[in-house]
């Protein structure tokens, strides 16, 4: 049953339950290491290691979050098989919410297969119940009892990607900033819909190949200048070359710092987890990119996307550069 609509300022800041907000996918991540670069048909191959975590780019930002120290609720759809209990279980470890889920019977929780090679990678998914989510189901005086709604995997989400732009401006209206990571269409078509949720965002966050097809710029800089009209802070995730934020006005880049990598899944989105910690908390943008890219960095460390923020000694070791973080922030020009 769809809620009403909510009014602006029904709940003053300070009295709101969550620090963040999220709505979107869950999915297990089944991952194999070792594999050799070229999988020929019909023969069994050895990889020499595996790990199973939870995955799906809003579960692994609702995770990392929480792991930092904020206050999560998160909504997503919850199948009652094994898979997903795996998934509510590593969930709440971490102090998500999960009191408004969407139980869903008949569907299976999505998977995701992560063929790991020397130096690329192959990954399969069975959407499962993520394509059940929709906004009917959406408890939106729930996602509104916080000071950020934070949404991933727009074209993944099919019941809800066609209102997702609806949802934006009635959490707008309740006072909310509003971050959007549109992640990749598996369907390659980029449906220009989404320009209307990115012009009610507060923060768009796409990695360099999202922007120039968002944008449908070939060129980088020419999708920059695109995407920084349309709205207030623009972030770009850059891998191992850091990531760069851009206001109309202004622009920032900070580097990556060095790291061990084990695999790279989830590292936007532990990005996303970091900038957002500081952002929602009014540090300077350069500080807020540099944590981003100190937690992204993290996040490739350990299995997964969540691996690392589930170790009370690399948590210790995040918190502990932070302070440094702030003056290495990167640079900044006009």
């Amino acid at each position: 049953m769809r809620m009403a609509p909510i009014r602006l300022g029904q709940r003053p800041q300070c009295t709101r339950r969550f620090d963040v907000t999220l709505a979107g996918d869950t999915n297990l991540d089944i991952l194999l290491y070792g594999l050799p670069e070229e999988l020929p048909a019909e023969q069994e191959m050895l990889a020499d290691g595996m790990a199973i975590r939870v995955g799906g780019s809003g579960a692994i930002t609702a995770h990392n979050l929480a792991a930092l120290g904020n206050s999560v609720g998160f909504i997503t759809t919850m199948p009652d098989d094994d898979f997903g209990e795996h998934c509510r279980a590593e969930l709440r470890e971490a102090g998500v919410d999960l009191s408004c889920c969407v139980p869903v019977g008949g569907s299976s929780c999505g998977v995701t297969v992560h063929l790991q090679h020397r130096y690329r990678r192959h990954m399969f998914t069975y959407a499962g119940a993520t394509h059940d989510l929709s906004f009917e189901d959406l408890d939106l005086e729930y996602l509104a009892d916080a000071r950020h709604f934070h949404m991933s995997s727009y074209y993944l989400q099919r019941a809800l990607t066609p209102r997702i732009p609806e949802l934006f401006a009635e959490l707008k209206q309740a006072g909310l900033t509003l971050s959007l990571d549109p992640n990749d269409d598996p369907s390659q078509n980029w449906n220009r819909g989404i320009l209307d949720a990115i012009r009610l965002a507060d923060v768009l966050m796409p990695n360099e190949r999202e922007a120039c097809l968002l944008a449908e710029e070939a060129d980088l800089d020419r999708a920059i200048a695109a995407l920084r009209q349309m709205v207030p802070l623009l972030v770009i995730k850059q891998g191992p070359k850091g990531a760069s934020a851009f206001t109309r006005a202004e622009e920032w880049h900070a580097p990556a710092p060095e790291a061990t990598i084990v695999d790279a899944i989830g590292a936007g989105d532990s990005f996303n987890a970091g900038f957002l910690h500081a952002w929602t908390r009014g540090w300077p943008v350069e500080r807020a990119l540099a944590l981003g890219n100190l937690t992204g960095s993290w996040s490739t460390s350990s299995h997964g996307g969540t691996s690392a923020f589930r170790d009370p000694e690399l948590l210790h070791e995040i918190e502990a550069s932070w302070e440094s973080s702030a003056t290495k922030a990167g640079s900044r020009t006009t």
